[in-house]
């Protein structure tokens, strides 16, 4: 009789020849996922891949889960990378994943879209969370490949159009598994070297697969929490990722977002002719506009100088019409009184005014004769100032003095 053995020395051997087979443990196995269930407690992610025939167990640890940059369903074609053995207490053969993509468009797609909802729903897609880029950056921090094409466009395209920028490079993987934590890194490390200012994750083109790894929720969330403005370019204008759209601003290829980032210094410099050209312009105009204020105001202050003089003739001119005036009253008295002299002075001649005091005057037919010039027996009139008398001569004698 045989000799016997249990249970589990039974499945411990053949888990050891199934470890021994090499085949079995660098499995790349495509499937679509049935009854999928995460672990409350664990973590661990608890599931089988089927086809048209036939399935198979599978798990996938925590460890491993959480680098997944999607949310794996029943109903998803994946690609899953790992190794197959016997779980030695249930005696099950199992698949056990390391690693886990999408697999065909509709799978990808899927989970694309899943992700580009929760993540739209956060918030990390709004326009107000974009930040736009500096002018003129000092240094840009550069998350690539070191041997990429990537990083040689972006070294020549910038050191053409503004060499005066420093390139600060954190080299990362772009593909495989570990790809996802070394952008990660790349991202945070620049976030916290205070010399770039700017981030530009980029890596050349590649099949959809290749750049799957940028639709990472992980990748994404690292650059919504930068700090500073990311600028995302991967692949070529037709690709879009999720790193795309969180990013602040999205580039078709690596040289056209190392333009995005640093100016044209040949454009610059023709701005500057420009500018240089409007300010002489503008200096001329402004020479000119003063030159004619200033002609302007001389032109004015001579007509106001003008005006003063004028003004002060005016006043000269009131101030001699008053004293012609004052002159003209003293002179119209000056010579009332002296009218009024002659006045009194005449009137102290009239004869007239003598006959009112009771003289006569002798007169000769119409001439006035004096009593020497008279003759005996001569017929005269003697007037007086009311009454006149015919008079004969009779004697002429001289006067004596009483």
């Amino acid at each position: 009789m045989a000799e016997f053995i249990n249970v589990t020395t039974l499945n411990r051997l053949a888990r050891n020849v199934l470890e021994q087979c090499e085949p079995l443990n660098n499995l790349i196995v495509c499937g679509e996922i049935s009854g999928f269930t995460r672990h409350y407690k664990s973590g661990h992610l608890y599931f089988a891949l089927k086809d048209e025939s036939a399935s198979v167990k599978s798990v996938m640890f925590r460890s491993q889960a959480r680098l997944l940059n999607f949310e794996p369903e029943n109903g998803m074609l994946v690609l899953a990378y790992g190794h197959a053995t016997i779980y030695e207490r249930d005696g099950a053969f199992q698949l056990y994943v390391d690693y886990m993509r999408p697999f065909g468009a509709g799978a990808a797609q899927m989970a694309f879209d899943a992700l580009y909802k929760k993540l739209e729903a956060e918030g990390l897609f709004a326009p107000e969370r974009k930040r736009p880029l500096p002018k003129m950056p000092r240094c840009i921090g550069v998350v690539t490949s070191k041997t990429g094409a990537a990083w040689q466009d972006v070294q020549n395209v910038v050191g053409r159009r503004w060499p005066l920028v420093r390139l600060l490079l954190a080299p990362v993987v772009v593909q495989g598994l570990e790809a996802e934590r070394s952008i990660v890194a790349g991202i945070r490390a620049l976030d916290r070297d205070t010399r770039p200012d700017l981030i530009l994750v980029t890596r050349g083109g590649g099949s959809k697969e290749d750049l799957w790894i940028f639709n990472s929720e992980r990748i994404a969330r690292a650059a919504a929490a930068c700090h500073k403005p990311v600028v995302s370019a991967v692949g070529h204008e037709i690709d879009t990722t999720i790193l795309d759209y969180v990013a602040d601003m999205r580039a078709p290829t690596p040289s056209a977002a190392a333009e995005l980032c640093v100016p044209d210094r040949v454009q610059l410099r023709q701005k500057l002719d420009v500018l240089q050209e409007h300010m002489q312009k503008n200096m001329q105009n402004y020479m000119q506009v003063c030159y004619n204020k200033y002609t302007m105001m001389a032109a004015r202050q001579n007509m106001q100088r003008q005006h003063q003089a004028m003004e002060q003739r005016a006043q000269n001119l009131r101030r001699l019409q008053q004293d012609l005036i004052l002159a003209q009253h003293r002179n119209y008295r000056t010579a009332q009184t002296a009218l009024q002299s002659v006045a009194a002075v005449a009137a102290s001649l009239n004869p007239y005014s003598v006959l009112a005091r009771g003289y006569a005057m002798v007169l000769d037919g119409k001439e006035v004769r004096s009593v020497d010039s008279l003759q005996q027996g001569q017929q005269i009139t003697l007037r007086g100032a009311t009454a006149e008398a015919e008079c004969t001569v009779q004697e002429v004698r001289k006067a004596t003095k009483e």
